[in-house]
């Protein structure tokens, strides 16, 4: 992943914090202090126009819901190293130092590459690979000006345009009066930053260690690097397509299912862009 974004041209080295359990280096072991010191430091200073991107390719799992803001009762999590001493760091808390801190304007990317990992992030819209369509119900039917406001603003480099979108849809959501405990906790994850997640599969599937072409890797990582190796020179996906095409490149070699979600509706058909 690291090569593929210096490739790519989209960030620098020192754009980045690797955590990885094979150096010597104590500050980059991934024990649950560096992980969360590395996401807060990732956030840090986020202003509108930022483009940041998380990567986690590792043991995921579940864990009680205490605070009932899990419609299953389950949070998802995923674990350090040392997590039998520290313990795990669940979706909760990702969400609140990752998503709820981000500016209106200020996009992330996130790919979580491990076990029950749909909702990891805990963003409030999910969509199917099939079509596009969201897999719940969700309060925005009808309405799309403001999500086209703030791509078009990203494509022109228009932080302003950013800014007014993302702000009417989060002010449409903190106006919105819930009528069920879905709607409420929806209400209650959305975010005017532009958050984008892909998963290796839904919170009740496990995401595959792999061995592909001699090299140990997640699944979801494996397939997400191939896809985009598979673009052709000046062509684009949309965010549907790419989940398509991790799908497909999974297909009869795994059993998990990919899934795409968002911290506020987006057009599934939109280019997708760093």
């Amino acid at each position: 992943m690291n090569a593929f974004l210096l490739q790519r041209g989209v960030y620098m080295e020192g754009d980045m914090v690797i955590l990885t359990d094979d150096t010597n280096n104590p500050m980059q072991v991934p024990t649950r202090e560096n992980m969360l010191r590395a996401m807060e430091w990732l956030v840090r200073g986020a202003a509108p126009g930022d483009s940041l991107f998380f990567h986690y390719s590792g043991h995921g799992g579940e864990e009680k819901d205490l605070d009932g803001d899990e419609v299953d009762g389950m949070d998802e999590c995923i674990y350090p190293v040392d997590f039998q001493q520290s313990g795990s760091i669940i979706d909760d808390v990702m969400h609140d130092i990752m998503v709820k801190r981000l500016p209106p304007g200020c996009r992330l990317t996130a790919i979580f590459d491990s076990c029950h990992s749909g909702t990891a992030l805990d963003l409030p819209f999910t969509y199917r690979a099939q079509d596009g369509g969201l897999k719940e119900y969700n309060i925005w039917k009808g309405t799309g000006t403001d999500g086209a406001e703030i791509l078009m603003g990203y494509a022109t480099k228009n932080v302003g345009m950013m800014f007014t979108g993302a702000k009417s849809l989060f002010d449409r959501a903190t106006n919105y009066k819930s009528k069920s405990k879905l709607e409420a906790i929806k209400q209650s994850k959305m975010s005017p930053a532009d958050v984008i997640m892909f998963s290796g599969c839904r919170d009740d599937q496990t995401s595959a260690d792999a061995n592909e072409a001699g090299t140990f890797t997640g699944a979801m990582s494996w397939a997400f690097l191939g896809a985009m190796a598979q673009l052709q020179p000046n062509q684009q996906y949309t965010y549907l397509s790419l989940l398509q095409s991790v799908r497909g490149m999974m297909r009869n070699r795994y059993t998990q299912k990919p899934q795409l979600s968002s911290s506020h509706r987006i057009d599934p058909n939109a280019v997708f862009i760093f």
